[in-house]
């Protein structure tokens, strides 16, 4: 028998492990960042309860899939849509399961007066979006989804039709040939012309984040679904930063001194929330000493230029110092977040970098 908790956070929690076992490509997000991601009083994206709820499936009292219900208001109003979200939909492969999730979200948009329903969004369009319909067999880095190929199915069957198709990408950094995004010449050209990069490190962190922020907000203002962030949801999300980045890896570029164009990067974690069950217990330091000393997976949060100094060769000449300077700290491997089919032009620069489709991805909705 099925039953639907709400706001269950043990359930919700528990629900992908018991879904899809320990032999899959899942990794689960920290259960402490589950619990300030889904809290009003933590995270800014939330006015109040109102705008939010969590779901899980019990089948004779396991937890045996999940689901969240809300609202970015922020992008309603910019959009002009009349939307509910839905995000975090894991489920074993069970009908009835998958069924009385969607429905319950469906019955908590439909409460609130919203027209349609959409998602995967974990918890917005600049975090991890969308459900996996092909690549299954491929390990996520942070900041990507991953889910079973009987999740598009369920869905489809409960009325959800696929859209916005999307790819996540991989780079073997090992066989970079950094002549495919710049020359020599190019380098030398630009730097006569005054551009120079910044590091990222732990000193200069806060003002280098606000630096990437403005360049996000302005290098995507015109991208598909794309919402301004708030100073407030950036640190927010950005919060844990400082323990986990590599000061390596990550680069602000600037002209004449003010930040036009940032390459954000920081180490994968998924082995060590996988290691560690995605909660922080007494064994922890030790994963994560262990995880220091054996990583290789590197993943580009955010790329990103001025509008005005687009097309001038800016971003192959970051990539390729980025991704010289993983190489050099002993990174084989890098990933990036999702890039929608309609992007032509990041799609290009994926492909000229010589980077790997890794998974594809589709939004998921329905009319209620």
């Amino acid at each position: 028998m099925i039953t639907i908790v709400e706001r269950d956070m043990a359930a919700f929690f528990r629900a992908p492990f018991n879904a899809y076992g320990g032999g899959t490509p899942h990794v689960s997000p920290m259960l402490s960042d589950l619990k300030r991601f889904l809290s009003a009083k933590t995270n800014p994206l939330f006015a109040s309860d109102e705008d939010f709820s969590f779901f899980a499936a019990m089948r004779d009292g396991r937890p045996v899939g999940r689901i969240t219900a809300h609202v970015h208001r922020a992008s309603n109003t910019l959009h002009r849509l009349n939307r509910a979200y839905f995000g975090y939909f894991d489920c074993a492969d069970d009908a009835d399961s998958a069924a009385a999730l969607l429905g319950a979200v469906e019955a908590w948009a439909r409460k609130r007066g919203f027209s349609e329903i959409i998602g995967n969004f974990n918890l917005t369009a600049m975090q991890q979006a969308g459900v996996m319909t092909d690549g299954f067999e491929h390990h996520p880095y942070t900041d990507q989804i991953w889910g079973p190929p009987h999740l598009p199915r369920l869905l489809e069957a409960n009325g959800y039709a696929r859209s916005f198709p999307m790819t996540t990408f991989e780079q073997d950094i090992s066989t970079l040939d950094a002549g495919r995004l710049t020359t020599p010449e190019q380098r030398r050209a630009l730097a006569d012309q005054g551009f120079s990069f910044a590091p990222v490190t732990r000193a200069t962190l806060s003002e280098r984040l606000e630096d990437a922020r403005t360049i996000l907000n302005d290098s995507f203002r015109d991208n598909p679904m794309f919402v301004p962030v708030t100073k407030e949801e950036f640190d927010f999300q950005a919060k844990e930063m400082k323990w986990v980045m590599d000061p390596r890896i990550s680069t602000v570029m600037h002209h004449q001194g003010r930040a036009i164009g940032a390459v954000i990067v920081i180490p994968d974690l998924n082995p060590l929330v996988k290691a560690t069950g995605a909660r922080i217990g007494w064994s922890t330091p030790w994963h994560y000493l262990k995880y220091r000393m054996a990583r290789r997976r590197a993943v580009v949060i955010f790329q990103g230029v001025m509008p005005q100094y687009q097309g001038k060769g800016l971003n192959p000449l970051m990539l390729a110092h980025a991704l010289g300077a993983m190489r050099s700290a002993g990174y084989r491997t890098v990933g990036g977040t999702w890039i929608a089919d309609v992007n032509k032009a990041s799609l290009r620069q994926a492909e000229k970098s010589g980077a790997r489709p890794l998974h594809r991805l589709h939004l998921f909705s329905k009319a209620l």
